[in-house]
């Protein structure tokens, strides 16, 4: 469902309306009195960003020391409404030369208004694109001495902009150097236990890419994808040499992806905004490399001591390696001294967290580092109780692997010019949720 917002009002931390707008007559003009004497008058102004008084909703959110407030008197997705007011924010600060406060808003109520015209319609979000809104709505706006002079200039064909499929980019782009930069970031979730059993697993992954071309270009990226492969073969009428395939879950994509042609080609068509943005996401669940095995041992030996023992093997590579290890290893609240010995990298106890800190700056794969500790714990005359074993955590990036496989087959790229492009990509895994019992 959508926003159908009836109001939305813009106040400063006293209350005092700035600027407003009503999109419907099924609200009074005082619906702001009751924010104010129900929301901003109460100590519960911080506790819940949606609030229903009467027979209305406010959701509201505050930006520097100002509140936006958005009134509906019906059911509205409020994950739609936070996200229509995000982006007209970052809008404003693009007219405002980054800036949005309450000196931004009293100087600039013409535009605020034309703008606010313009990306809601009757309570329902339009077009909230800068890079759109500026081919038509030329006027600038009051900026801060402090903010940065505007670098984009409006370009022809507004029409075409508004009104045609490629609203992302706008015409005569050019380039001395036609680049691509493709980066796959993944995160990896786990869940292991002290015998190495993998408990819960999954991997959440984002295509990130920055693009530099001139013109109009269209791209089309092919990913070693079991649902891609078998169409390609099919298509082709034989069998695609593929090697490893995986299946993507829960794919979204960026607004540029063709996806008539996705659904029947299972390919990636696009033709890309300029700079940088986010091409898809996705998750996966099965078949999922870990990059590392850890394996922990804790004795309790008596009230006043404990051993640790723990090794990490990296099960990738041995030409690639792991930046920034640090391996976090729980201890009681008592502990009173430790001692370490490690085969690399450093460790420490750290009181603050509770935790034995190892780190390891360049970790190399098929390799097999251990830990070895004696923890010294303040003996007390109250009962003991028993200690709970939080799990240990790993924080980890590795280059040029992914935990699920992915990989990228081809990248082309074509414009009617046809010039020639470089393109670039790479691989990186983090660790999201990497815990394992002990």
């Amino acid at each position: 469902m959508p926003v159908s917002a009836s109001a939305i009002y813009f106040l400063n931390l006293r209350g005092d309306v700035l600027i407003n707008r009503l999109y419907r007559d099924d609200v009074g003009g005082n619906m702001v009195d009751a924010f104010r004497t129900h929301i901003m008058q109460t100590k519960e102004l911080g506790t819940c960003p949606v609030r229903q008084i009467g027979g209305c909703s406010f959701f509201y959110m505050r930006i520097s020391n100002v509140y936006i407030v958005i009134v509906v008197s019906s059911n509205a997705n409020v994950a739609c409404a936070f996200k229509f007011v995000v982006e007209a924010v970052a809008l404003f600060k693009s007219y405002f030369g980054g800036a949005f406060d309450e000196d931004a808003i009293r100087n600039n109520f013409v535009l605020i208004y034309e703008l606010l015209d313009e990306i809601m319609d009757f309570g329902y979000p339009q077009n909230l694109s800068p890079e759109i809104l500026k081919l038509y709505i030329t006027q600038e706006g009051v900026r801060s001495p402090f903010s940065s002079k505007p670098t984009d200039k409006p370009v022809p064909n507004a029409t075409l902009q508004v009104t045609g499929a490629v609203g992302w980019r706008r015409e005569g782009l050019v380039y001395k150097k036609n680049e691509v930069f493709l980066d796959i970031v993944e995160s990896v979730n786990l869940l292991m236990s002290s015998k190495g059993s993998v408990l819960r697993c999954d991997v959440t992954g984002k295509i990130l890419m920055k693009c530099f071309l001139s013109g109009m270009p269209d791209l089309k990226l092919g990913l070693n994808d079991k649902i891609g492969l078998e169409k390609e073969s099919q298509l082709k009428a034989r069998p695609t040499k593929s090697g490893k395939t995986i299946e993507l879950d829960d794919v979204t994509f960026h607004q540029c992806v063709n996806l008539t042609r996705f659904n029947s080609e299972k390919t990636v068509s696009f033709v890309p905004p300029d700079g940088e943005f986010e091409l898809m996401k996705y998750r996966i669940t099965e078949g999922v490399n870990l990059p590392f095995r850890v394996l922990p041992t804790i004795k309790e030996l008596g009230r006043t001591r404990m051993e640790v023992n723990v090794k990490v093997k990296s099960v990738f590579g041995a030409k690639m390696f792991a930046l920034g290890v640090v391996i976090k290893i729980p201890v009681p609240k008592q502990t009173a001294k430790t001692s370490f010995q490690v085969t690399t990298g450093r460790a420490k106890y750290n009181a603050s967290i509770d935790c034995l800190v190892w780190k390891i700056r360049k970790f190399p794969g098929q390799t097999e580092p251990t830990l070895s500790a004696e923890v010294e714990l303040i003996s007390t005359m109250a009962e003991k109780k028993s200690w709970t074993r939080p799990p240990i955590q790993m924080e980890f990036q590795v280059p040029m692997f992914t935990a699920s496989g992915l990989r990228v087959r081809f990248l082309k790229v074509w414009e009617k010019s046809g010039y020639n492009t470089v393109e670039w990509v790479r691989y990186i895994t983090k660790a999201g949720s990497y815990e394992i019992r002990c």
